[in-house]
């Protein structure tokens, strides 16, 4: 079956979250949060060196609900329950329908940073890729330097599967970076 045919949710919750695709309209409301979080982004995420304006934000919005909707690219909004407060980004990435297996990414608002929402969103994340779209293998990779982000995967039962060295250029200062890869397998 070809992936678009596959049926799925475009939300669901977890005890504080709603966890979504993106929508139309979104964009300022993202732009926003982006804005507020940039200096804690930019060391990991090269996207956020240089940011859209909150217009070119919506255009990225919805070529994220087309890709949602094609299931090329599963792009995921942390919206605080019951408000349209984005506090939040995830999603699953470099999907392999074969297997299944997906990658999580993630990153949080500033202004909600430590207050336990990624561990939460990652959880959530994680048991719609197992339960909901059948996957194998859910995986997280982060920077090596990135502790913050590598404690996620430890705190919920990731494995460490191994540590690419020396795989990737760091967007900031040109140097090699390696990079950690954790997973978690579920077997028939």
């Amino acid at each position: 079956m070809k992936p678009i045919m596959k049926d799925f949710p475009y939300s669901f919750e977890t005890e504080r979250l709603t966890i979504r695709g993106p929508l139309p309209g979104d964009g300022e409301e993202l732009w926003t949060a982006v804005t507020e979080s940039q200096a804690e982004l930019i060391p990991w995420m090269p996207w956020a060196v240089n940011l859209p304006t909150a217009q070119e934000y919506e255009q990225r919005v919805r070529e994220g609900h087309l890709k949602f909707l094609a299931r090329e690219d599963l792009w995921l909004m942390l919206l605080l329950k019951n408000t349209h407060t984005i506090i939040g980004g995830s999603g699953l990435h470099r999907m392999d329908w074969k297997v299944p297996k997906f990658e999580i990414g993630y990153w949080i608002r500033t202004s909600y940073a430590r207050q336990g929402y990624i561990t939460e969103a990652v959880t959530g994340i994680t048991n719609f890729a197992f339960d909901v779209l059948g996957a194998k293998r859910v995986e997280i990779r982060c920077d090596v330097k990135n502790e913050r982000s590598a404690a996620v995967p430890q705190r919920l039962g990731f494995t460490l599967d191994g540590t690419f060295r020396s795989d990737d250029r760091d967007h900031l200062t040109g140097e090699l970076r390696d990079t950690y890869i954790f997973s978690k397998i579920r077997r028939d």
